[in-house]
């Protein structure tokens, strides 16, 4: 195996484990697949590692249920960088109107990668949500929508948007889709973080 084969190994495992140990609650091996300045995006959270560590602990504590289920990863290396992009799904359970019901929701994470004295680690990751469906677990339920709180989210992420704002969460609305001028800005920004820029979001 080369060097550039085996760079590319690694941080696969390191996009795999992130998903293995979050979902499982192992949140001190979860906290080791982060940089120490790493960001953490999604339509219901936006900031330091930590603290979506620390959220992300207590709904799971509470009974939360976000999964991950992982396709195939994508890295190209540059240096000390890297870029990462694997296919995904996320499926959360939850009640809309008190009837049960799993969103599922398809899409890429785009991981901006460093090398550290420690390893590999996730500098900032940012989800690509590009199509979502809801389904009931009793398929004899009947969900009534509102058609205005549906219609007002993205299409990549309408309904698992509309589950977590009836959960409580404030959903942030220019998430990247599978088209548009938000993820190209995100791409050509991952571009940019090869080449060297100095941070891993635009200035």
């Amino acid at each position: 195996m080369n060097a550039a084969m085996e760079t590319r190994l690694t941080i696969t495992e390191v996009v795999q484990n992130w998903a293995l140990w979050r979902d499982a609650g192992h949140w001190d091996r979860f906290r080791g697949v982060w940089a120490p300045n790493g960001w953490m995006s999604a339509t219901w959270f936006q900031g330091p590692a930590e603290d979506f560590i620390k959220i992300s602990k207590e709904g799971f504590d509470k009974g939360v249920s976000i999964l991950h289920f992982l396709g195939g990863t994508s890295v190209d290396v540059q240096g000390s960088r890297a870029i990462a992009v694997t296919k995904m799904t996320i499926s959360q359970r939850g009640a809309v109107d008190g009837v049960k019901v799993d969103v599922v929701c398809t899409g890429r994470f785009y991981d901006f990668f460093e090398e550290t004295a420690t390893g590999w680690k996730i500098v900032r990751r940012q989800p690509i949500y590009e199509k979502d469906r809801m389904d009931p677990l009793d398929p004899n339920a009947k969900i009534v929508f509102d058609a205005a709180v549906l219609d007002s989210f993205p299409e990549g992420y309408r309904y698992l948007g509309y589950l977590q704002t009836k959960l409580g969460f404030k959903i942030k609305m220019d998430m990247p889709q599978l088209k548009g001028p938000v993820v190209e800005a995100l791409y050509k920004h991952g571009h940019a973080w090869l080449e060297g820029a100095p941070s891993a979001f635009p200035a």
